[in-house]
Formats: structure tokens, C-alpha cells, sequence
């Protein structure tokens, strides 16, 4: 079953200092279009459990004004050290609420299945996600890297839900996780 109209997807790049968000259509024919992008910086508040409620906070309000129908998002990597998984797994539980709390459902994706999906290898470096992205959504502004990996995970998921429809291979087979 093809798509009638354009699918709102949300990428979330999560982080205990900056959240990359990114928002993007995808039309029937593959074609990408960027609706927005945003990196929310929440290093300055005051708490930790402040920065947390700012991400809930301010991605609710972006998926209230964009309208989004799926998310997706980085799936935890191994971090340097305990505190800072911890952290981000926490970064990452605000951006799920927010997104699943506006009725969203949110799938998850591996950072190497970003770089492959995106650039083609799974080792990819930061440079080369952001030039593709800014190729694949036709950008010619530079991007910042956390709204370019947000991107890239809205992008990820549309290329691997559109391999879902085409071939009816559901997107677990595809490192897929809901």
C-alpha cells in the first residue's frame, strides 16, 4: 500500500546537552523535503532534571506545531562512562514521552543502521552524514550536526518504511525496534 500524501516524520538526535530535532516529508515517490530542524540546547539550565523537562517541553511544542505522524530516534550507544549513559538514556526518555504522549509512534534505530541508510557505509564519519543529508534533502545552508543526525534518523526511517511497502519485509528485519 503506497502512500497518498506526504508522510511527517520527526528525527530525534538525542543528548543530555543539545537534542537534535529534524522534521521531514516523504512523498510517494521516495521524494524528501525538510519541514524543519532545530538543535534545543539545554546544557544551561540550572538541573539536570530542568534540561530534562525543557526536551520534553520543547519537542512537545514542535510536534504540536509541525504535526508529525512517526518518530524516530537514535537507540543508546555505549557512552565514555556510566553517568554519561545514564544521562543520555534519561535525554532519551523525555524525547520518547514527549513524542509518544502526542500520540506518535516511535521507532529506533541503531547509529550504524543511520550511517548506512544514509551514506551507504555504517562507519560513516559525522562529516559525511551531514553532506549527505544536506545532498538527500537538497540543503545548500551548512547544517549543525545535531540537527543533521536528527535528520538523518527521519530519513532512515522513511527509506526503511519505504522498503517495508515495497517488498513487505517488516522494518525489524531492517534493525528496526518499536
Amino acid at each position: 500500500m503506497a502512500m497518498a500524501q506526504p508522510l511527517r516524520i520527526l528525527g530525534i538526535d538525542p543528548g543530555s546537552q543539545r537534542t537534535g530535532v529534524g522534521i521531514i516529508e516523504a512523498d510517494a515517490t521516495g521524494r524528501l523535503r525538510c519541514i524543519c530542524r532545530a538543535t534545543l540546547v539545554v546544557v544551561h539550565e540550572e538541573t539536570f532534571p530542568l534540561r530534562l523537562k525543557r526536551i520534553y517541553d520543547e519537542l512537545a511544542a514542535i510536534i504540536d506545531a509541525q504535526a508529525p505522524v512517526e518518530a524516530a530516534i537514535e537507540r543508546v550507544f555505549m557512552a565514555k562512562n556510566a553517568d554519561s549513559a545514564l544521562k543520555l538514556g534519561q535525554a532519551r526518555g523525555a524525547a520518547i514521552c514527549a513524542a509518544v504522549g502526542r500520540g506518535l509512534p516511535v521507532s529506533e534505530y541503531a547509529p550504524n543502521a543511520i550511517k548506512q541508510a544514509v551514506v551507504g557505509k555504517g562507519h560513516a564519519a559525522k562529516e559525511q552524514v551531514q553532506h549527505m543529508v544536506g545532498i538527500l534533502l537538497n540543503l545548500h545552508e551548512p547544517l549543525q550536526a545535531d540537527a543533521a543526525d536528527a535528520l538523518a534518523i527521519a530519513i532512515t526511517h522513511a527509506h526503511l518504511r519505504a522498503s517495508e511497502l515495497r517488498t513487505g519485509v517488516p522494518l525489524a528485519a531492517w534493525g528496526h525496534r518499536r
